[in-house]
């Protein structure tokens, strides 16, 4: 028995497979679940492509959900315990012609696995395994069904478009977008054919809707090889479509003595190649996007001043401008572009971070999901000039610090300055921030002395509120 019959994902799909076959239907896995086979890794997920009709899927299994039943998809859902499991069942099917670049504008419905295959997108991606077969005898390559060749690109380590790679793209831009990815992440070399449809269609890219960039360009940043990846995108024509201001990164020099790595785009470069597989997707944006405003702000050496270089005046809020519109237009949610456009605006704040007042550096580190601005800082530090100091500093106090005193309650808040007798107005802003710089910098350690120093520095209160109680 397969070792991977654990996972239940696979005995859902195997018995969603033997049921249609019992009913008398072809089934067979289809798609990226063989290929992830063949390399050995396991499957996120086990799709079913069959003879069966959604119809006629839709009337054998019990729990069902139409998914795309148009395109002959269908869900059959399944139980683990408190888990239900979803098995993508797809009818063979030719396409149609596709007007508008993403999908057929009809399709046919086949009894043909062959026929299903061919227009399907990349030969690694066009294989179908017999689960039955497999189940029994656990003898993959026996089981495998390959009518485009993928076996052999896969030990060949190609990414190849079925048949004509210009009518594929054609059909389908995203494609072109998939292709980047999984040429990164499975670490394939994209076969010139296929590369040079990519390069001559690249512009229609622009078809594609802005969430799904958006999901793929995430998925590129988070599956451990986004250097690669945006090496294609660039190499492809592609990146200056899905993300121009990026693409704006190559050939801005930089001052040698701060970036001895090379210009913008090579130091972002580096950052990407830091990322991790897994890692969280607000951070590897963070990672593209926070030298986005050097471009806009480069100023060279003053002719004749010796000692001079190059500035980035302002890049920082120019570049939290840039991100903003970027994440607007990739429609991010506003909670991961809160936190985007916070690790761009703070990323340089790490150069005074040995100077700070302890109020300053306490709020510092106790800004939301800190660990993130930390691990930004170290790959910007290590893709530079390599000083780590700072972020020791940074890391040595933000874990050192009791989170119970770093968010500590604070002594006075704008209640107590209205039973205080203050009157409430724009002042009160101040005051409270000037109590809590006291109270985190240990100036201050009560209510009482809390207030007896803001009496000091604005005055006494104009007015006691007999009428308002502590309460």
């Amino acid at each position: 028995m397969p070792q991977f019959n654990q996972y239940p994902q696979y005995t859902s799909a195997l018995a969603v497979a033997r049921m249609l076959r019992k009913a008398g239907h072809q089934a067979f896995f289809a798609g990226g679940c063989v290929r992830d086979l063949l390399l050995g890794t396991a499957p996120k997920d086990f799709d079913v492509a069959t003879s069966a009709t959604p119809d006629e899927v839709i009337a054998l299994f019990p729990r069902t959900q139409s998914v795309g039943a148009h395109f002959g998809v269908v869900l059959v859902l399944d139980s683990e315990g408190d888990e239900t499991i979803a098995t993508e069942v797809a009818t063979f099917r030719n396409d149609g012609i596709y007007t508008d670049g993403r999908r057929p504008d009809a399709v046919r419905f086949s009894s043909d696995p062959r026929e299903d295959v061919v227009r399907r997108d990349f030969t690694i991606n066009g294989m179908l395994l017999d689960p039955v077969a497999f189940d029994a005898d656990g003898d993959l390559d026996a089981a495998i069904l390959d009518y485009v060749g993928g076996r052999d690109d896969l030990k060949a380590k190609v990414l190849r478009a079925i048949g004509d790679p210009a009518t594929r793209f054609a059909e389908d831009k995203l494609r072109m977008l998939r292709a980047v990815r999984f040429a990164a992440r499975l670490e394939l070399e994209i076969d010139p054919a296929t590369f040079a449809a990519m390069r001559a269609q690249a512009a229609g890219i622009t078809k594609v809707s802005t969430e799904r960039i958006a999901q793929e360009l995430t998925r590129m940043l988070t599956e451990g090889h986004a250097r690669r990846a945006f090496e294609l995108l660039d190499a492809s024509g592609l990146l200056a479509y899905v993300l121009p201001e990026a693409a704006k990164l190559k050939g801005v020099e930089q001052p040698p003595q701060y970036h001895p790595e090379g210009d913008v785009w090579v130091h972002t470069l580096l950052l990407l190649e830091k990322l991790p597989a897994g890692c969280p997707a607000t951070l590897a944006w963070g990672a593209l996007l926070h030298d986005i405003g050097k471009p806009a702000t480069f100023t060279p050496p003053k002719a004749g001043v010796p000692g001079d270089r190059i500035r980035f005046n302002g890049h920082v809020d120019v570049g939290v401008r840039m991100t903003e519109v970027i994440l607007h237009r990739l429609r991010f949610s506003n909670e991961d572009a809160a936190q985007i456009v916070a690790l761009v605006k703070n990323h340089m704040r790490f150069g005074d971070v040995m100077e700070m007042r302890q109020a300053t550096l306490k709020r510092f580190v106790r800004m939301p999901r800190f660990e993130e601005h930390l691990a930004l800082h170290r790959m910007d530090a290590t893709s530079s000039n390599g000083d780590l100091s700072k972020y020791e500093f940074a890391r040595q106090h933000f874990e050192d610090d009791p989170a119970e005193e770093v968010r500590a309650k604070p002594f006075v808040n704008g209640r107590d300055l209205i039973l205080a007798g203050y009157r409430p107005g724009t002042q009160f802003k101040e005051m409270l921030e000037m109590a809590e710089d006291a109270q985190l910098d240990g100036l201050v350690s009560s209510r009482e002395e809390t207030l007896a120093l803001l009496k000091e520095r604005f005055g006494a209160p104009p007015q006691a509120f007999t009428t308002l109680t502590s309460a």
